[in-house]
């Protein structure tokens, strides 16, 4: 990409990081935690979905939905039951994360595990001490 070639939405033609479009869309509160949770057990209801996505508030839910339905990464089916069922999926564009998102998630456990074992090595120490 050159200067010749205006990234759309920059201003002044100015190359722009390829990936600030969709890092910026997963940053969004609890976004990687929903794509994750769809990615991780398949299609959801809304309640469910919530229970999974603990902490977050059920318009905080409907609005990153939204926001990702928008984006075309998840898609919404309506059933026109009583009560009408509605369910969450994630779309072939969401599942093009799928890779990545593992990776991330590989990642953030051995994280998990070297920051527990460090800590507790610091613990033991200050114990010994």
């Amino acid at each position: 990409m050159t200067d010749n070639h205006p990234v759309e939405g920059h201003e002044g033609g100015a190359a722009a990081c390829p990936m600030d479009y969709i890092l910026r869309m997963l940053m969004g509160p609890w976004t990687t935690y929903i794509v994750y949770n769809l990615r991780t057990y398949g299609p959801q209801r809304f309640g469910e979905l919530k229970r999974r996505v603990s902490g977050v508030s059920a318009k905080m839910l409907t609005e990153r939905l939204r926001t990702l339905e928008g984006a075309g990464l998840i898609k919404r089916d309506y059933e026109a039951t009583i009560p009408p069922k509605v369910t969450y999926s994630l779309t072939a564009r969401g599942h093009e994360l799928d890779e990545v998102l593992g990776g991330l998630a590989n990642v953030a456990i051995r994280w998990q595990a070297e920051d527990a074992a460090a800590k507790a090595s610091r613990h033991a120490e200050l114990k010994a001490a």
